[in-house]
């Protein structure tokens, strides 16, 4: 492979490595870019691609060393994946610009980071480690928190509150780890904060403190963030001083170190305490969009800068915005088809969509954060104005089922209490008003469109909102864009009664259309 310019190896071929891919080659590199899978959507993008597996670190080492052999290679980095150690291990062996292998096995293995924090004094949860040669005492009392302790993404991750959840959790914890090790911990209580740094030579720069918004226990699925926080600046502060204490104590931040940390941090009733902390920038969004958007700086460029030896430049910011994520999600299934894409994009503040679902995709209620269909960014002046835009984008989504589907009939059809929730959760008077509602027709292909829809007032004046922050009445207008009929509230024959009701309220405006769709044998 030859090449008249420098070479720097990215790790990562997805969306969250595009900006580091685009961002190298603008400052005149030879973008190699590593990847399992060939197929990554953002393979195309690179100058060179290359097939290898990123958990295998000596392949990635010998193939580094092909390119010093080969006219050079100026660094290697990556960006919201899990292989920071991947590239430490590289830039060690060769000598390239990078933190020490040793500090990012601290940054990527859960047991040994808590172990870390605990000899550091930094404020983190209670914890032990189960699995394979691993045996200690669960931390008590419940509630607690089991997820693998190699994985991103919230992968195996789960709140537990008895013994009986627990052994479901740690089998589930194991399974997502490569190692087959969960750890469990307490847990903390309190708002979720993402924080992103640039780390040069023993100083930690902060590059954003964004607000995390995280829904559908017991699993933690981040429905968005919002940068910067609306938190008060003495509690920025107390947040940042926990993280930076936390980055220090990984052996991350040496005097002679290069690199990034990502961590996840909570404000409890005891004050701040580290979830996590990551050898890297985020994926979710956040460095490679929400906080370039909101302060005019690219974190990913001063990596980039880096990790070829180069000091990091422009990372004050130069404007004062809000930028804000919001995901958008499905009951089970399996996708028909995808309204309202242009209509989102189209969006005054809207400045991406990325879609990750297309017709015939099979779709399911998130239990992670790499299981949603799809997320809106935007900016925006005011918070009020960049939340508001990303929220009514990420609702004018609207994704239809096919009808007859095994897992959406039986989503509909589950029991009071289970999970996933309900889309509309319901008081007890609303449940017994719901069940004595009359029945109504049963649904057929080809609705007339007399058809009206039984009233049910006590719930459409309730003021509930859906999983999306969608009301009831915005939910009966999306129903009637995917039917294609009026659907009236009336009690003129014919109508749909209590059972078309049920499955709105259990899938909102997806569970009713699918209801319509999906006649009853």
């Amino acid at each position: 492979m030859k090449a008249n310019r420098e070479k720097i190896i990215i790790l990562g071929a997805g969306v969250m490595q595009g900006p580091a891919i685009r961002i190298a080659k603008e400052m005149g590199l030879f973008t190699v870019v590593l990847d399992g899978d060939p197929g990554a959507p953002c393979v195309s993008l690179a100058d060179h691609f290359e097939h290898i597996d990123l958990k295998d670190k000596e392949g990635v080492e010998a193939f580094a060393q092909s390119l010093l052999k080969d006219g050079g290679l100026a660094g290697i980095m990556t960006a919201g994946t899990d292989f920071s150690a991947t590239v430490a291990w590289t830039a060690e062996r060769l000598g390239l610009p990078g933190i020490p292998y040793e500090a990012a096995l601290n940054a990527s293995d859960k047991g040994r980071m808590r172990r870390c924090f605990d000899a550091a004094g930094i404020p983190s949860p209670a914890f032990t480690v189960a699995g394979k040669h691993e045996s200690s005492t669960i931390p008590a009392p419940f509630p607690l928190v089991v997820k693998p302790v190699d994985n991103m993404g919230a992968r195996g991750c789960r709140r537990v509150d008895t013994e009986a959840e627990l052994e479901e959790a740690l089998a589930c914890g194991i399974k997502y780890s490569r190692s087959g090790r969960a750890i469990v911990e307490a847990y903390m209580e309190g708002p979720e904060f993402s924080v992103d740094a640039i780390v040069y030579r023993g100083e930690i720069i902060i590059c954003g403190l964004a607000d995390r918004h995280i829904f559908f226990p017991p699993y933690f699925i981040e429905m968005g963030h919002t940068m910067p926080t609306a938190f008060s600046s003495a509690e920025q502060e107390k947040l940042l001083d926990c993280f930076c204490a936390a980055v220090r104590s990984l052996g991350i931040a040496g005097k002679n170190c290069v690199g990034a940390a990502k961590g996840d941090v909570k404000l409890t009733p005891r004050g701040p305490m580290i979830g996590e902390v990551a050898a890297r920038l985020s994926g979710g969004y956040m460095s490679g969009w929400t906080y370039p958007y909101s302060s005019g700086v690219e974190p990913v460029r001063a990596a980039v800068e880096m990790a070829i030896g180069r000091e990091p430049r422009f990372l004050k910011p130069v404007k004062s915005w809000t930028s804000a994520e919001r995901a958008f999600i499905s009951i089970p299934g399996k996708v028909k088809s995808i309204e309202g894409l242009e209509k989102a994009r189209n969006t005054a503040g809207v400045k991406d969509l990325f879609l990750r679902i297309a017709e015939g995709s099979p779709v399911s209620f998130p239990v992670n954060n790499v299981s949603k269909c799809g997320n809106v960014i935007s900016a925006a002046e005011n918070r009020e104005d960049a939340c508001r835009v990303a929220e009514e984008a990420a609702r004018s989504i609207l994704i239809r089922l096919e009808p007859s589907n095994a897992e959406t009939s039986a989503f509909l059809s589950a029991l009071p209490d289970s999970f996933p929730p309900d889309a509309f959760s319901l008081s007890r008077e609303l449940k017994i008003a719901l069940e004595s509602l009359p029945s109504g027709i049963v649904p057929r292909k080809n609705l007339s469109g007399n058809v009206s829809i039984y009233p049910f007032p006590a719930f459409l004046d309730s003021g509930l909102a859906d999983y999306m922050g969608r009301s009831a009445a915005e939910s009966l207008e999306a129903l009637r864009t995917q039917s294609g009929l009026p659907l009236p509230i009336g009690t003129g024959e014919p109508f749909l009664g209590k059972k078309f009701w049920q499955s709105f309220i259990r899938g909102g405006y997806q569970g009713a259309v699918y209801y319509l769709d999906t006649p009853e044998t």
